[in-house]
């Protein structure tokens, strides 16, 4: 059995309250001994080099893999220098091997602006990497969901051609799940075939129209929450969980 710890939209801002809530949320996640902790986008809420700072200190010094991506909210190249240690402001895209199974991580943020898209480059970084570990079960990730979730707030602001995405999941049958975040909310649909599992916000928990008529549809009140992916026999099942 394999357990996945999925993080998302922390939203470092400067703010004491939600490096709180970012810092609770990852200590959880931490203390369940996940296989590893994913963590898909909107590390920090203006992409400054100071935010990211902060969000080094609170993924660093512990021994449970991570990997991560950017969301609508970062900056690639201050992520790079600050977390990666790397330059250039190209799409951070990250593999993470495990022994049981492959995730794959993809930058589908476009520099300026809310919404997402995998560009070419993307796609076939994600194409090469699924080929390289036929066989062995893969959760391909991004920041924005590929489908409209129900929220028009956040459907407005999705993956746009994600049709380029589905065909290369079709050349793939290892690939087993997609993972989201971006939405701040836990939601669970299906994609090219495969489950699509967004996971919660951190920060805040966006609302569907029938639960409320406030522009932005977020309520800032309810907790933090992750979402826990466990792969066993073949099969994921999702659980999610508040943060305490």
């Amino acid at each position: 059995m394999l357990v996945l710890a999925h993080v998302s939209d922390i939203h470092i801002d400067g703010s004491e309250r939600n490096t709180s809530r970012a810092a609770r949320a990852l200590t959880y996640a931490r203390s369940l001994r996940p296989d590893a902790i994913v963590l898909t986008g909107d590390l920090a809420d203006h992409g400054t080099t100071e935010e990211y700072e902060t969000v080094r200190e609170l993924i660093a010094g512990d021994d449970v893999p991570l990997v991560l991506c950017p969301g609508n909210h970062d900056a690639r190249g201050d992520l790079r220098k600050v977390l990666l240690e790397q330059d250039g402001d190209h799409p951070v895209n990250q593999a993470l091997n495990l022994d049981h199974a492959t995730i794959a991580l993809c930058d589908s943020s476009i520099p300026g602006r809310p919404e997402g898209a995998l560009d070419d480059d993307t796609l076939a970084w994600l194409d090469s990497v699924l080929a390289a570990t036929p066989g062995v079960p893969a959760f391909v990730g991004m920041h924005h969901p590929p489908v409209a979730l129900g929220i028009p707030y956040v459907d407005g602001i999705r993956l746009g051609r994600p049709e380029g995405l589905a065909e290369v999941l079709g050349r793939h049958p290892h690939a087993i799940a997609v993972l989201a975040g971006h939405a701040h909310t836990a939601a669970a649909t299906t994609f090219a075939g495969l489950p699509l599992l967004v996971a919660p916000g951190v920060v805040s928990t966006a609302l569907l129209p029938s639960e409320t008529s406030a522009h932005p549809p977020v309520d800032r009140d309810l907790p933090p929450a992750i979402a826990l992916h466990v792969l066993d026999d073949g099969r994921v099942t999702t659980h999610f969980r508040p943060v305490p």
